[in-house]
């Protein structure tokens, strides 16, 4: 008798806790699977709105190439995936081990792509200032680069777009312009 109300208390805990674990995981698989709905619409009509008050062509009116609707919709489609995900985590109580480890890893990833994202674009926005600053190079001026030759269209923070006289556009980065030795005539 005292065998079989061990055996009975022990089966009743063990289901107990499977049923409580089964229920916290189809809520954790609901938030989910809500969040990454909710993440993909909310981004989408972020874009839609930014799209609405033509950020792009604004930031563009301002010498800055960047695609910025994109960028700020998949930034709030992931920051909505990724509170759904900790969220659903919590559900399951491995919030603290795992929210600290992705916690470390979002961070990781965010330095990474910044620094490979403006690897590049400060050494030209310094060389691009410079150019502008002292006059080096003006709109209209011909230049002659690497053997090719060309009129300047625009000088922007990044990039000079040059026209060469069969009407090609080539895109020279700045510091091209400062590192290598340019021929330049100056617009009369």
């Amino acid at each position: 008798m005292v065998n079989d109300s061990i055996l009975t208390k022990s089966l009743g805990y063990v289901s107990s806790t499977f049923s409580h674990f089964l229920t916290n995981l189809i809520v954790a698989v609901i938030i989910l699977l809500v969040g990454f709905i909710v993440g993909r619409l909310v981004g989408k009509l972020v874009y839609k709105m930014l799209h609405e008050f033509e950020l792009n062509k604004v930031i563009e009116k301002v010498g800055i190439k960047f695609n910025l609707e994109d960028i700020l919709k998949y930034f709030v489609t992931y920051l909505i995936y990724f509170v759904a995900i900790i969220w659903a985590l919590s559900e399951l109580g491995l919030s603290t081990i795992i929210l600290n480890t992705l916690l470390i890893a979002v961070i990781v990833i965010i330095i990474v792509a910044i620094i490979l994202g403006i690897k590049d674009f400060i050494p030209n926005a310094f060389a691009g200032l410079s150019i502008s600053k002292k006059g080096l190079i003006r709109e209209g001026d011909t230049i002659k680069i690497n053997g090719l030759q060309g009129r300047v269209k625009k000088i922007n923070l990044a990039e000079t777009e040059v026209i060469t006289k069969g009407k090609d556009i080539i895109i020279v980065p700045n510091v091209n312009l400062k590192k290598q030795s340019v021929i330049v005539r100056k617009k009369r």
